[in-house]
């Protein structure tokens, strides 16, 4: 499959106002202000920008940051990771494999069975519940 490539006017058409500051341009949505982190239903979470699958409610969990918190993608082809040494720190970037949309960050401080952390701006997400056929 290959990548979704946008121009900055196409993103911004789409996506609100904060969507596109986080996905495209990488910024983080301020703590405890998206409702997706108290998302309890099965479903899935999806890239706002292009709608792939990238994590499962199977793989959410608690963490108490503030933002919605997974242990795992919802597959090895769901999320791309790279080096983001911005803010003199040094951190791995979370972004979709598909559009490369920012997402968050992922930590080494996780839950079993990964102890992983994948930090995720809920603003970069949209959740699609499981039906229930």
């Amino acid at each position: 499959m290959s990548k979704i490539s946008k121009s900055d006017t196409e993103w911004q058409s789409q996506l609100s106002p904060e969507a596109y500051r986080v996905a495209r341009q990488h910024g983080t949505e301020r703590a405890w202000t998206s409702p997706l982190n108290d998302e309890k239903r099965k479903g899935m979470f999806t890239c706002v920008c292009c709608g792939k699958p990238v994590f499962s409610s199977e793989t959410k969990f608690d963490s108490g940051t503030g933002w919605p918190s997974f242990f795992q993608p919802a597959g090895d082809d769901a999320v791309g990771t790279t080096e983001d040494r911005s803010w003199f720190m040094r951190r791995t970037e979370v972004h979709c494999a598909n559009c490369d949309a920012h997402l968050g960050h992922v930590f080494p401080d996780g839950p079993r069975p990964t102890g992983l952390r994948y930090c995720i701006n809920g603003v970069a997400l949209d959740f699609k519940p499981e039906s229930k056929e």
